[in-house]
């Protein structure tokens, strides 16, 4: 099992938005098996509007290769349009659950 932490920086005040978008998307990323799990973080302390959306997923290509084409996903590119218009950057990590 992975962990893979989606960490994002958004423009300023748009923090809330993000969230919003991945609480939608959420079961859509479910549905399929891939992810098993998911959570989403807002910073408390830190970086100002920094929100991190954890997946635990088995396999890790499916996870990546889904990821490529969430386009090929109807339901799940529906929720996720205009993500990307809210982020100013971010990074991704990807650990092993042992």
């Amino acid at each position: 099992m992975f962990l893979v932490r989606n960490i994002f920086h958004t423009k300023p005040g748009r923090a809330k938005e993000l969230v919003s978008i991945f609480k939608n998307a959420t079961p859509h990323l479910k549905s399929d098996g891939i992810v098993h799990s998911t959570r989403i973080l807002t910073d408390a302390t830190s970086t100002f509007w920094t929100v991190v959306f954890e997946s635990e997923v088995e396999d890790l290509n499916k996870y990546l290769d889904m990821a490529r084409v969430v386009s090929n996903h109807k339901e799940l590119g529906e929720s996720m349009k205009g993500y990307m218009d809210l982020v100013n950057g971010g990074y991704r990590e990807i650990f092993k659950i042992e």
